[in-house]
């Protein structure tokens, strides 16, 4: 049986659609307690043991769920437990950004067993790109003989002011009159829920990284672009219309360097990937020396935020000067939001936390410069340890929210 096809509820009717739907919640129930004893089940289901045995047992034969063996008894024989079969249902998450693409399948134990990193995709075209996501996916399904039967959803962050309730992504892809989630539901045939992506990254901090043991944490996703995620009171917090986190386009400087919102002198101008490579490109003619030099002259679209940490952990003193820079922008920006929330932790992501305490340290100097003692001496600042998976485990939650507890 295929539960996830978003169109075969429609085919049924009477007996038949509930025992469908039964059967769709005993596994969703499976995924997210673990195990259940036939009781349990029955409990949940408002239905009786008999009709809760044959569901069961049509599951089991299915290949969905295994007897786990006997619990603890309450007071007479030891119930059968039940438990999802490693492997019966997949979630896709899939990393959409700017100057990257990524696909991860993982299984009923959030274990990952297949990804596939691709080149950068563009923006401009809606349907080429839901048609390109789309291709690759099934591509990673037929090269790992999973049946897309088992395909549970797929979760997709990308940048951008998103609405997740709504499915819109009001800065790429926006189309009046049809929600992009739509679009991609309609493609796919399976549930489909988009993020933004730095709050896709931190819903995977909360669950399985740095911010797990926090009930307030601050996020900052350093790419190309800057991110910021929230977790207040142990919730990521989204705002009133899911926007809340737009740190990277707070004004910094007044006489700055145009941002791609439009403004002058954004935050993101200073402290992010672009922002790095802006600075090496624009001091390398008087830094001949560096390593950088002779990657800038053959091509200077090769220089990357990750060659530039990568000279820089090489000892390249130019690439040192150049990730400081941006780490005393990015602890002044982070000074103002500890002022105002408080945050237990501070945690950094993305390609310029591998940068480690070359990153690390003047962050640390400039909060230490511009925020009060009282305050920054409460936090704690950490380097993600999810590193690139961040993204594509942040996606599988999205789903895993989405269908298992918010339904």
């Amino acid at each position: 049986m295929n539960f996830w096809d978003t169109e075969i509820a429609d085919s049924f009717n009477g007996l038949e659609l509930k025992t469908y739907l039964n059967k769709k919640r005993i596994i969703k129930y499976l995924y997210r307690l673990g195990e259940l004893s036939g009781a349990e089940i029955s409990k949940i289901l408002h239905v009786s043991a008999p009709t809760t045995n044959t569901y069961i047992n049509e599951l089991i034969k299915e290949g969905f769920i295994e007897n786990r063996g006997k619990g603890d008894s309450i007071g007479g024989r030891k119930p059968n437990l039940y438990g999802l079969k490693k492997n019966s249902v997949y979630i896709v998450g899939v990393d959409m950004g700017r100057k990257f693409f990524g696909i991860g399948i993982y299984n009923n134990d959030l274990e990952k067993v297949s990804s596939v990193s691709l080149d950068a995709i563009s923006f401009k075209n809606r349907d080429k790109l839901i048609d390109f996501v789309f291709t690759e996916t099934t591509k990673l399904f037929k090269s790992e003989g999973i049946s897309e039967k088992k395909i549970m959803g797929i979760g997709i962050n990308m940048p951008g002011l998103i609405d997740s309730e709504k499915g819109i992504n009001y800065t790429y892809l926006y189309k009046d009159g049809e929600p992009l989630v739509d679009a991609f539901c309609k493609k796919f045939k399976r549930p489909v829920f988009i993020e933004n992506d730095s709050k896709a990254r931190t819903l995977a901090e909360m669950r399985y990284g740095a911010a797990k043991d926090y009930n307030n944490a601050l996020v900052i996703q350093i790419d190309w672009g800057l991110g910021l995620g929230m977790i207040l009171n142990g919730k990521l917090y989204s705002g009133k219309s899911g926007f809340a986190g737009e740190f990277s386009h707070i004004p910094i400087e007044s006489n700055g360097v145009l941002c791609n919102c439009g403004k002058v002198g954004c935050l993101e101008t200073i402290a992010s990937g672009n922002a790095l490579v802006r600075f090496a490109v624009e001091g390398l003619e008087e830094n001949k020396q560096s390593k950088l030099y002779k990657q800038y002259k053959a091509d200077v679209e090769s220089i990357t935020p990750k060659l530039i940490i990568d000279e820089a952990h090489k000892g390249d003193q130019f690439a040192l000067s150049l990730i400081q820079k941006v780490g005393v922008g990015l602890g002044k920006g982070i000074s103002y939001l500890i002022q105002i929330l408080n945050p237990e932790v501070v945690i950094l992501g993305g390609v310029l936390s591998h940068a480690g305490q070359y990153i690390e340290i003047p962050v640390k100097q400039s909060i230490y410069q511009y925020c009060l003692p009282k305050l920054h001496e409460d936090t704690k600042l950490k380097i993600s340890t999810l590193g690139a998976e961040s993204g594509l485990i942040g996606s599988a939650i999205v789903v895993l929210e989405n269908i298992l507890e918010n339904n």
